[in-house]
């Protein structure tokens, strides 16, 4: 008889180890202080950097772009689904990142999923880094290029899988600029030494550095003063620039391909009109001043240090994201819980998302936090972590 026992079973599993959690249903908009079950709560686990999905210069391009073009584009791009707002936006990306070309699609996921696919073939190797994002893995799964690991951040063994790799036809070493994990920043600069050195192309993801990382926010190639020699930028809309969506900022000869070969764009809807105005404002906004990235580290800055006076292992993290590494998944969750009652949302994660020995409850600093709210949270901290164990 056809029946979901082994789902049901797995989920029982999940339960037992602590590690399953029902979605969250808030009752108010996206903040820094938010509605849960009718209590307000502060919020610590937002990718919402810059305060950015209520800035009234996002909210009003959304309304007049719905106003002028209505509520959907109707079609995939390659038929009538290219309206002039999303060449707009492409050229603005294409001239934030410092590339020829962007090109839109309509998730960060998907676009790993469609440029990785894409351009690895069974003749190629893709050279990832062990922590790289879940959408990097699934988009290299996709491919039949071969496939090798670096251990995370080790430039050695890098360098050593590059040599070995010389008799493929095309070698890409794909990382995150900020790991979403562990918010620790890739290497750049010694990837890309070690990849010209080899024939080698360079992907970043900067889901996490886009809006955070470099000049007004354009991510970790201008952090690290490397245009030019990083050959594929892959970003996201859905976190500081506030909306949702991903691109590829990369070389005109890769977007005109992509068009052609990539799936997700090639059979996806193109983002909704209001979308794009609101990714465009946004992007004015990062263009026109740098004061709420000013604000986001100064913020992230102050919390890390402040945690980690209290005795917590933030691990290698040195951007907004702060993690606080408890272990054991059940732990990790219980000291999420205890957050909670002391009125802080800061999501517990664990296996399989992170190792089953690494689990840890994730913080995430906004340009939005006062330092009130941050003095809040790290009181909540203590008390939790004292009431756990996990402070003397």
């Amino acid at each position: 008889m056809v029946n979901w026992n082994s789902l049901r079973d797995e989920l029982e599993q999940a339960k037992q180890e602590g590690r399953y959690r029902p979605l969250t249903v808030w009752e108010s908009r996206s903040g820094t202080w938010m509605t849960l079950n009718g209590r307000r709560l502060l919020q610590m686990s937002s990718n919402n950097y810059l305060g950015l999905t209520d800035h009234p210069d996002l909210k009003e391009a959304a309304i007049r772009a719905i106003e002028q073009y209505g509520v959907g584009s109707g079609s995939v791009r390659t038929i009538t689904g290219t309206l002039d707002i999303h060449d707009q936006l492409e050229q603005e990306l294409a001239q934030f990142k410092g590339t020829e070309a962007a090109l839109v699609f309509q998730s960060g996921f998907t676009t790993n999923q469609g440029v990785l696919s894409s351009i690895l073939g069974p003749d190629d190797v893709v050279i990832s880094d062990e922590l790289n994002h879940a959408s990097i893995i699934d988009g290299i799964r996709l491919t039949k290029a071969h496939r090798k690991i670096f251990a995370h951040k080790d430039m050695d063994q890098l360098e050593a899988v590059l040599k070995e790799s010389a008799g493929f036809k095309k070698r890409v070493v794909v990382t995150d600029g900020v790991f979403s994990m562990d918010g620790d920043i890739a290497p750049l600069p010694n990837i890309v030494e070690l990849a010209e050195k080899y024939d080698a192309f360079v992907y970043v993801d900067d889901a996490h550095a886009s809006g955070v990382l470099g000049k007004n926010g354009k991510g970790s190639t201008d952090h690290f003063g490397l245009h030019g020699r990083v050959h594929i930028q892959v970003g996201t809309l859905s976190k500081a620039v506030g909306a949702v969506g991903g691109y590829v900022a990369c070389g005109q000869v890769l977007k005109d391909y992509l068009i052609h070969k990539a799936r997700p764009f090639l059979f996806s809807t193109s983002q909704t009109p209001a979308v794009a105005a609101t990714c465009l404002a946004a992007i004015q906004v990062l263009k026109q001043s740098d004061e709420l990235i000013k604000k986001l580290w100064a913020n992230a800055s102050y919390f890390r240090s402040k945690v980690q006076e209290l005795g917590f292992d933030t691990g290698g993290s040195e951007t907004p994201i702060v993690p606080v590494i408890v272990g054991d998944p059940a732990k990790t969750m219980r000291f999420s819980d205890l957050l909670l009652e002391e009125g802080i949302f800061a999501q517990g994660i664990v296996y399989p998302t992170v190792a089953m020995d690494k689990g840890r409850v994730r913080f995430i600093v906004t340009a939005g936090h006062t330092q009130e709210d941050l003095d809040f949270a790290l009181n909540a901290l203590e008390r939790a972590g004292k009431q756990l164990g996990l402070l003397g």
